[in-house]
């Protein structure tokens, strides 16, 4: 058996596709493209395809990793070919590499993701900076999310490592965000962009970069 990391790209005609069907979109693929994936052993069987940290509905990304195990090796030049032949418009496979077996699971490597959101404005260079270095220099910035089950009260601040302008040009603008994405919480890019006083969903968000812990 092999264990192979992938690299891929989610673009806009999939940004609204739940994670499980996509799990189920990569099997299918898996399946037509000849590439025989390993499964797990006890009394429930699953394929052993690991995502590392499930992508929001409306967010794009050039960054998702992805671990899979699979029966036989193939040369990563067939397997990127065979796959990318399989998948809808919007999926694509960019990189694929062996890794050892004995890493930890995908999702305990991360600890970072980067973003590019872009936001209507009428905002000023001059202004946006003064309001992220106010944010920044917060020690607490409480926040609340409404979720199915209710609002949910956490610290947005301890989930911002960094945030920077990207371009920023009336009436739209982009921004770079570096936010926590781990077991201890994930920073989400529209939140933030709400904490700066933008009342308005970001146009776009790009997941540009999974950040792993360093070894």
């Amino acid at each position: 058996m092999q264990r192979l990391r992938i690299k891929f790209s989610r673009g806009d005609e999939i940004k609204f596709i739940s994670h499980l069907d996509i799990v189920r979109l990569w099997q299918r693929a898996f399946n037509r493209a000849g590439i025989e994936i390993a499964y797990s052993t006890g009394f429930t069987p699953h394929p052993r395809i690991s995502l590392a940290a499930p992508l929001p509905l409306g967010v794009t990304s050039e960054a998702e990793l992805m671990d899979i195990v699979i029966i036989k090796g193939v040369a990563p030049q067939f397997f990127v070919s065979a796959l990318n032949q399989q998948l809808p418009p919007g999926l694509r496979v960019d990189k694929v590499f062996p890794i050892s077996a004995e890493l930890p699971s995908l999702q305990s490597q991360i600890t970072k993701a980067e973003y590019k959101v872009e936001i209507e404005t009428a905002t000023g260079p001059a202004d946006i900076l003064t309001a992220i270095n106010n944010m920044l220099a917060l020690e607490h910035l409480p926040w609340q999310h409404q979720r199915d089950t209710g609002p949910h009260l956490y610290d947005l601040r301890l989930l911002i490592d960094s945030i920077w302008t990207i371009d920023w040009q009336a009436p739209v603008g982009a921004l770079g965000m570096r936010l926590q994405c781990n077991s201890q919480g994930s920073g989400r890019p529209e939140q933030v962009a709400g904490a700066l006083g933008f009342t308005k969903r970001p146009q776009s968000i790009l997941r540009t970069q999974l950040i792993l812990q360093s070894k």
